[in-house]
């Protein structure tokens, strides 16, 4: 199924057999490849650690990371890496058996999805380095219990594309930091899935945020929002998860309340059944300018309070991040 045999919008379940090239062949296709930027993600809450993973494959560089901060010590381990092709995959089933790896010196990430089983994985091992300790660990998803998801395939200009597919799953497991060790439960903690297949325009820019809880009643409720520039009609990728369902959301605005960059940030729809307040425990940022190349890029990891589709949200842990890139 090529990404124009797709319908244009939100969808009720991620493709089989994605091909976000769609018929296009000779010199058009190579091109078109080249623009395509593809990558899979987590973002994890547990309650005494941040942490985020990404295997990417913008074409002119195949990359991954991880970091974790860990609340009590207020440390921050980031760990990246880049490689060959022969060391990478990122395949096109996902969620239909398939594995996303990644392979350096001393950098290993993995994912490996399995409908049959009802259950995804996640394995790490990256060894210390001068500036972080070591990750390791493996963590199970659970994919029965899991949200709604949030699938959706837009325009976002001429020749311009947007496939994402986002989900939070129950998440079980142990990462070890070092020598501590932090054990997932997964009638608290989640691990959210960032899946992109999309052709951004040459100049991008993006505001965005997410969070996930636990409601008295044991449900998942939860927020994914977004500011980007789209044509008119076209749909956003900004949903709220209520037990359930997935509900879109549109015309989602972010009001930084300062200056500072730990400042916090007042997130809000137009027709407030989304409104919080994002306060950051910490930053990570890059920032790189090679000529026709640029990336200027910070995600923030802190806490949301306020409300969303009508239930309260207090100390949830979340991330929100800015990106200005040039590809």
């Amino acid at each position: 199924m090529s990404a124009h045999a797709l319908p244009w919008g939100r969808l009720d379940e991620r493709p089989r057999g994605l091909e976000p090239l769609g018929a296009a062949r000779g010199p058009a296709r190579l091109w078109r490849d080249f623009r395509l930027k593809e990558w899979v993600g987590f973002t994890l809450f547990h309650p005494e650690l941040y942490g985020s993973m990404i295997i990417q494959d913008a074409k002119y560089l195949v990359s991954a990371e991880f970091y974790v901060h860990e609340r009590s010590s207020g440390a921050l381990h980031e760990h990246a890496a880049n490689t060959g092709r022969t060391a990478f995959a990122l395949p096109r089933e996902l969620l239909f058996g398939g594995t996303c790896r990644f392979a350096a010196s001393g950098f290993e990430l993995g994912y490996r999805f399995d409908t049959d089983a009802g259950s995804h994985r996640i394995a790490v091992d990256i060894a210390t380095t001068p500036k972080a300790e070591a990750i390791s660990g493996e963590l199970t998803l659970d994919a029965r219990a899991a949200s709604a998801p949030l699938v959706v395939n837009a325009r976002l200009g001429a020749h311009a594309t947007m496939f994402t597919h986002k989900r939070i799953y129950p998440v079980s497991g142990a990462l070890s930091v070092g020598e501590r060790s932090y054990r997932f439960d997964p009638a608290r903690d989640f691990a959210v899935i960032d899946e992109h297949r999309s052709r951004l325009p040459y100049r991008a820019e993006w505001t965005w945020g997410t969070f996930a809880l636990r409601t008295d009643a044991g449900d998942i409720v939860g927020a994914n929002f977004a500011a980007r520039e789209q044509p008119p009609g076209e749909e956003e990728e900004s949903c709220i998860w209520v037990p359930g369902a997935v509900e879109p959301l549109s015309e989602v605005t972010f009001t930084p309340l300062g200056s500072d960059p730990l400042a916090a940030w007042r997130i809000a729809s137009a027709d407030g059944r989304l409104d919080v307040t994002f306060t950051p425990e910490g930053r990570k940022g890059v920032l790189q300018n090679f000529a026709v190349v640029a990336i200027d890029y910070f995600q923030l990891y802190g806490t949301y309070e306020g409300t969303v589709a009508g239930f309260p949200v207090h100390g949830v842990h979340g991330v929100a991040e800015h990106m200005r890139m040039r590809a």
